[in-house]
This record gives C-alpha cells, structure tokens and sequence, in this order.
C-alpha cells in the first residue's frame, strides 16, 4: 500500500514537473525604434494618443494634457509634460511606464513607451 502511494506521488510529481516545463511561451520583446530613424509627432505619436489616450474619452479634452491633435503638441510642452535633457525623466514617459499610475489604464505597452520615449529623446519635434 505504502509502495503504491509512493509511486502515485512519484508520477504526480513528474507530471507537474513535466507540465510546467513544457508550457513555455516565446517571449515578446517590445519593439525598440532605431536611434537614427525619425520619429515623427503626426505619424506616430499623435495616433498612439488617438488610440490609447482619447479613445477613452480621457484626454479629448476631459483630463489634462488634452492630447487631441490639434492641441495636443502645444499642452505637452507648455504643461512641462517634456524633458529633453533627461527623458527618462519626462512626465508623459513616467505616466505611461505606470511610475506615476497606469496609462492608460488598461496597462502599459513597452512599444508604445519605447516610441515616445525616443521622439522625446530626438527633440521631442513637432514633425
């Protein structure tokens, strides 16, 4: 009887092992831009605030920044939402890497951080 439990815990143990090895999934890394391709505010940062920011109906003009395209340029750098000499440091970037809280609130997305981080980086240019 003792044998049989043995063998029973023996097996149970190797089946757990046995799954918990095999279910291993491939790791997504987050797109990181190139140094030295232009990241533009028209063509890739105004549509991650179109599809992350305002879509919410948070920042259309309900929360500060309103991050809508028409305005959005002028509230980030008039707001102090921009650090050009320490980006790591900018408000924008520390929000959406959730240092400061989750934006958006579903949870950050490195690719998109990435990209925002390096157009900062690059002069945060109203391209």
């Amino acid at each position: 009887m003792k044998r049989n439990q043995i063998i029973q815990t023996a097996i149970l143990v190797g089946l757990c092992f046995s799954m918990s090895v095999s279910c291993k999934y491939d790791e997504v890394l987050p797109f990181e831009p190139d140094p030295n391709v232009p990241v533009f505010f028209s063509e890739d940062i105004i549509p991650l605030f179109e599809n992350n920011c305002n879509s919410a109906g948070c920042h259309n003009g309900t929360a500060s920044p309103d991050l809508r395209a028409s305005v959005a340029y002028d509230n980030l750098t008039t707001g102090g939402y921009l650090n050009t000499e320490t980006p790591e440091q900018s408000l924008l970037y520390l929000w959406m890497t959730d240092a400061m809280g989750p934006m958006p609130p579903l949870g950050s997305n490195a690719t998109n951080n990435a990209t925002v981080l390096e157009w900062i980086k690059q002069g945060a240019l109203n391209n």
